[in-house]
């Protein structure tokens, strides 16, 4: 919970807000982020874990909540562009096709680096496309994998 909270800060979500979230999990942050308001597109890549997440979703509260079975390196760019980009995986680098389907001005929290711990990003695109980066506190994630898994 202190993590998906930390990431939650971070982001500064306003009510309407569209969000892609990569790495769905067990759907804990992308329901924080519709409690708050946000339209959330969440991907995952794990095909197991996407049908058992995609039951509950059905079974929610949350109109404003997109599942997407998918690899998360790719994003969705049929939906962008967001508003804000939070990836719930240790990245190994930060993925170029999420920065160009945030909007300028638009935020992206991302663990990122490769092993026991990531350092906490989170980037503000710049209008022309440049974004730049402030760096908080080490976290352990699990790592983020590009392709579909099932």
């Amino acid at each position: 919970p202190y993590t998906v909270a930390f990431q939650t800060e971070l982001l500064k979500v306003k009510p309407q807000e569209k969000v892609l979230e990569i790495g769905t999990g067990s759907i804990y942050q992308a329901t924080v982020l519709a409690e708050m308001g946000a339209k959330v597109f969440t991907i995952e890549r794990q095909k197991q874990l996407f049908e058992r997440t995609k039951e509950f979703v059905f079974k929610t509260k949350y109109p404003h909540l997109k599942f997407f079975y998918g690899d998360g390196f790719e994003g969705l760019p049929t939906y962008g562009p967001f508003d804000k980009v939070i990836i719930t995986a240790g990245a190994p680098f930060i993925p170029p096709k999420l920065i160009a389907q945030l909007k300028p001005g638009g935020l992206m929290v991302i663990p990122v680096d490769e092993g026991d711990a990531q350092r906490m990003l989170r980037l503000t695109k710049n209008a022309d496309g440049s974004y730049s980066e402030e760096s908080f506190h080490n976290f352990s994630f699990v790592p983020m994998l590009t392709g579909k898994n099932g």
